[in-house]
């Protein structure tokens, strides 16, 4: 396998491009191709055989593009799916979870809230991941529609407000001092939800994480970029206008509808 070869990533939607950012911040030298498969978002409320079967396509697309290691930017499909990617391809795969742990180490209320799709909260992995965390109250949130209103472009709508105030509201009743964003869609929605929750409550996503984890992964396997050679390529199989409006076109870039 080539250095040169792209980081690949994919996710439901275009919510996994708030990973794409934190992993291009970090790594600016190599290249990637992101896949949203918008055209079945959300994965939320599909069935762990779905959602398998869904993940195992798009990582076949991005093989067939020679990635060197594929990022599962979706929480959904990491605690559905991620296992079976790796006991069927020999390449390295990098999963995202809802941050529970830092959340739990370090609230002083002992209580905390995670906004999540229903696939995620109702994974074996999430609940193997709180089990470890027994003094901590867990207030749980399924974002309903969140995903949805991000991929039509209505991110900014009256609906969202209204959804995101009926769902967070509750939760902070419950004295959570950390909010976990268990969903990459939803670090858009970051400075909709400031204005919801008190200054307090601190907000915890993936994003940096994974992107640590990336740099980890690439230097243990030897597999860093050392050319001057860089691309990305977006492909979508729905209309791209709302994956280019969050990705931007400052830089060499390269959507495509599969």
């Amino acid at each position: 396998m080539s250095n040169k070869n792209p980081i690949g990533l994919f996710d439901s939607g275009v919510g996994g491009t708030s990973i794409w950012k934190e992993v291009h911040a970090l790594l600016p030298n190599e290249s990637t191709i992101y896949l949203a498969d918008s055209k079945n978002a959300p994965y939320g409320q599909k069935s762990q055989d779905e959602i398998i079967a869904l993940s195992i396509k798009n990582t076949e697309l991005l093989l067939n593009n020679n990635c060197k290691i594929i990022i599962v930017a979706c929480n959904t499909a990491t605690t559905n799916a991620i296992k079976v990617l790796r006991a069927t391809y020999d390449i390295p795969f990098i999963g995202i979870e809802p941050a529970i742990k830092p959340a739990a180490l370090h609230t002083k209320t002992h209580k905390i809230g995670i906004l999540a799709t229903q696939g995620t909260l109702n994974s074996a992995l999430f609940h193997q991941t709180i089990a470890l965390y027994s003094d901590v109250k867990v207030v749980e949130q399924i974002g309903y529609e969140l995903v949805q209103l991000i991929e039509s472009g209505a991110m900014h709508s009256e609906k969202m407000t209204q959804l995101l105030k009926s769902y967070l509201e509750p939760m902070v009743s419950q004295d959570i001092d950390y909010l976990v964003l268990g969903c990459t869609h939803y670090p858009y929605l970051i400075p909709q939800i400031k204005k919801i929750i008190p200054n307090h409550i601190r907000i915890i996503d993936s994003g940096e994480a994974v992107a640590k984890q990336t740099k980890h992964i690439l230097e243990v396997n030897n597999l860093y970029n050392t050319s001057n050679e860089v691309f990305h390529s977006f492909f979508i199989n729905n209309t791209p206008e709302v994956m280019q409006e969050l990705v931007g076109t400052s830089f060499n870039v390269d959507f495509k509808v599969f």
